[in-house]
């Protein structure tokens, strides 16, 4: 049995995920706001709205407080001069092995919040479709899309 990827992301992603979840939250917290108005306008049952605000705050809490710190634990890559190996998830672990030859173009993505945090997310396109290695430091990103790239276009002359 092969071995796990040793690679993991920048502990600086915990921030960025809390922050996201707590943006995600907040827009979420409009839905039962957004109930609670139409209780009022036709009457419907207000026990509806304390249970939409009950189960946004529930997710709010999973997501800002827990979530963040389990994706960093489980999130590992490697790469190597023949292939890219993503393994990530909890209870359904995925692993991903992306062959160089398939490799078509890679680049760095960056949001406004990732940006905050001095991270990119490294994204792997191949004909199957996108991989993303999220969260990396800026650095580290550069030299990962750098490093794939040219691995991948050694790889393409060999064949």
């Amino acid at each position: 049995m092969r071995e796990d990827p040793k690679q993991c992301i920048d502990i600086k992603a915990v921030h960025y995920w809390r922050w996201t979840a707590i943006i995600k939250s907040i827009f979420l917290l409009l839905i039962p706001g957004a109930y609670y108005f139409t209780v009022h306008l036709w009457q419907w049952p207000f026990w509806i709205a304390v249970v939409l605000v009950v189960l946004t705050l529930a997710d709010a809490v999973f997501s800002i407080f827990f979530k963040p710190d389990i994706i960093w634990k489980t999130w590992r890559y490697e790469v190597s001069e023949q292939e890219i190996d993503l393994l990530h998830g909890v209870f359904i672990k995925t692993r991903t092995l992306i062959p160089m030859v398939r490799v078509q173009h890679v680049d760095t993505e960056q949001g406004p919040l990732l940006r905050h945090f001095g991270l990119s997310t490294v994204s792997i396109s191949t004909a199957a479709g996108n991989h993303e290695i999220p969260a990396l430091a800026d650095e580290v990103a550069a030299v990962l899309r750098d490093r794939i790239s040219e691995l991948a276009r050694v790889v393409d002359e060999d064949v």
